[in-house]
């Protein structure tokens, strides 16, 4: 399966807004290779001479169905500014367990694999959240204690699930609202 920016599904495809089912454990052969494919453009695409190589985004996450595939599946690779991996996760039916009622948003704004157009304005998400899920890495069931830039990260891909977008959240009247008591993410 090639996965690159001209087989990536956009917002104006239908099928990003469809719900992704649960994924049976244990995971399947084609399961494991279509997440590890995943993972593999997540590393790669933030390499820019393979990224222009191999025609794709800079992303930090990514899920299943962005490549029209309905599970709950995603790939998240953090990155340290040297480079490193931070952390990696492979995870299949990741489920937001609790979250905190402080929110935080980054000041950059939020992007997406599946949004070319910009849509400016701050994303409030919870700052901190506990996520439990299969982790194909380690094939093991993980608690993940998240805060900062990995809990936005995990709720913008959770919500792909759902066939929510990340602009979804950005009030259409004040987009640029700024909660004082609110975490920025910088």
């Amino acid at each position: 399966m090639l996965i690159n920016n001209d087989t990536i599904i956009k917002d104006c495809d239908a099928l990003i807004r469809r719900r992704s089912a649960d994924v049976p454990l244990p995971l399947s052969d084609q399961d494991r290779d279509i997440l590890m494919q995943m993972m593999k453009y997540v590393d790669d695409s933030t390499v820019p001479e393979i990224a222009e190589e191999k025609n794709l985004r800079p992303a930090v996450g990514i899920s299943a169905i962005q490549i029209g595939i309905p599970k709950k599946m995603t790939a998240v690779i953090l990155k340290g500014a040297d480079g490193n991996k931070v952390c990696e996760y492979a995870l299949v039916n990741p489920k937001i367990i609790s979250n905190s009622v402080e929110q935080a948003y980054l000041e950059s704004g939020e992007g997406c694999l599946s949004v070319v157009e910009d849509h400016e304005g701050y994303v409030y998400r919870s700052a901190r959240v506990k996520v439990k899920a299969y982790d194909a890495l380690t094939d093991k069931e993980v608690l993940i204690k998240a805060d900062g830039y990995l809990a936005i990260v995990l709720q913008h891909e959770i919500d792909h699930f759902k066939g929510i977008l990340f602009y979804d959240h950005i009030d259409k009247n004040d987009p640029f609202r700024k909660d004082p008591n609110a975490l920025v993410i910088e």
